[in-house]
């Protein structure tokens, strides 16, 4: 699912970033190893740290609601971070300026996208893993 999830959002990035060349699919691939080693580990404990705040801070809650805020959560950290380590990959540092300028239309072009799908796993997958780890 992560792989998936993972590799169309940074696909969708690395376009926005660079557009469709006879590179892409090799700058996708260096942009989603890249997050599969940095950012993707980090979104588990994102995950864990975000339903245990959102659990003590919002109690009497229906479970539901604090999955839907977790997934809002979760989509706006990953996408941020991949936006990230995509532009990084694409860009580099020579202009903090243009870094910036590529994170930002990255992350405002996938992040429909990824609260999307970020929405559907909290309300689906997430209950099913937070199951059977109870059992």
């Amino acid at each position: 699912m992560m792989t998936v999830m993972g590799g169309s959002l940074i696909g969708l990035m690395t376009y926005v970033n660079i557009g469709y060349s006879d590179t892409f699919f090799n700058d996708w691939l260096m942009s989603f190893l890249l997050a599969a080693v940095t950012v993707m580990p980090a979104g588990f404990i994102f995950m864990a740290l975000f339903t245990y705040v959102v659990q003590r801070c919002l109690p009497n809650t229906s479970e539901k609601m604090r999955n839907i805020i977790v997934g809002v959560l979760m989509a706006i950290t990953m996408e941020s971070a991949m936006a990230l380590s995509t532009a990084i990959n694409n860009i580099g540092f020579s202009s903090n300026a243009a870094l910036f300028n590529h994170w930002l239309d990255a992350l405002l072009a996938a992040l429909p996208l990824g609260l999307t799908l970020m929405i559907i796993t909290s309300l689906t997958i997430k209950p099913k893993i937070e199951h059977f780890l109870k059992s």
